[in-house]
């Protein structure tokens, strides 16, 4: 089992995020081309919605380190708060759900298998 739910909220949210970081970009570009100011941190925005997708992709191909992507993932929902205008704060929200989600899961165990004993040989047992 994978686990989907947290890599279906987390890839959303990121597109969310970069919707939300494109824009913070497209005004940062308009600021520094009235203004002459860097532009550097404008597309910092874009950059965490690329990673927070990559990080649900990572959700679900590797799904043993499930703690590891879901702090990263909320890690990178907090960092786009001022940089990305929170993805819009549907983003935020559902890569919070998503890393919540990838924090707490857990592997379904293993199948136990069950053995049916013989009672024995058909020619009435070991002995003879």
């Amino acid at each position: 089992m994978r686990p989907i739910a947290a890599a279906a909220c987390t890839i959303l949210g990121g597109f969310f995020i970069l919707i939300g970081g494109a824009l913070v970009a497209l005004l940062g570009t308009l600021v520094v081309w009235f203004l002459g100011v860097g532009a550097a941190f404008f597309y910092l925005g874009f950059a965490v919605g690329l990673l927070v997708m990559l990080v649900g992709a990572l959700m679900y191909l590797v799904p043993s380190a499930g703690k590891v992507w879901g702090a990263i993932a909320i890690v990178l929902a907090l960092v786009s708060i001022p940089t990305a205008l929170a993805g819009l704060v549907v983003g935020f929200a559902l890569v919070l759900i998503g890393g919540l989600l990838a924090w707490s899961y857990r592997p379904p165990p293993a199948p136990v298998e069950f053995r049916v004993l013989s009672p024995g040989p058909p020619d009435g047992g070991p002995f003879r």
